[in-house]
Formats: structure tokens, sequence, C-alpha cells
């Protein structure tokens, strides 16, 4: 799962502070994310599918599908 948030990032040529900022918390916090340090919470994990446009299931891993599931 952490990989994916890092590979999406890069994929996007955004730095960790720009993600960060974006979710409205410090680099640092955001990078603890991407090594496994710390779990990611529900409400970030939302708010990272969204921003990326994939689903969460892509995020942890359940899924290589990236395109997000049509809404309901």
């Amino acid at each position: 799962m952490y990989s994916r948030i890092r590979e999406l990032r890069k994929d996007r040529d955004l730095s960790q502070a720009e993600i960060a900022k974006h979710l409205g918390m410090s680099q640092t916090g955001y990078s603890k994310y991407e090594t496994g340090e710390n779990d990611i919470p529900t409400q970030i994990l939302i708010a990272l599918a969204k921003f990326f446009q994939t689903s969460i299931d892509y995020l942890l891993g359940l899924t290589d599908v990236r395109k997000p599931y049509p809404r309901t």
C-alpha cells in the first residue's frame, strides 16, 4: 500500500510537501504514511483516492486496476 501512494505521487511529479499541503498536514506526517511508519487513517485514504482519481482498493493493493469505481 505504501509504495502505491509513493508511485502515484511520483507519477504526477509532486513532492511530499505538496501532497501534505493538500491533505492539511505536515510533510513529515505524510512521509510516515509513505514509509509505512504510520497507518493511514480512513479519511486520508479517501482523500488520496479522490486526489489521485483511483479506488481505495487500488491504494491498499487489493486490485491492480487504477481506474476508480463508477459512482452510483
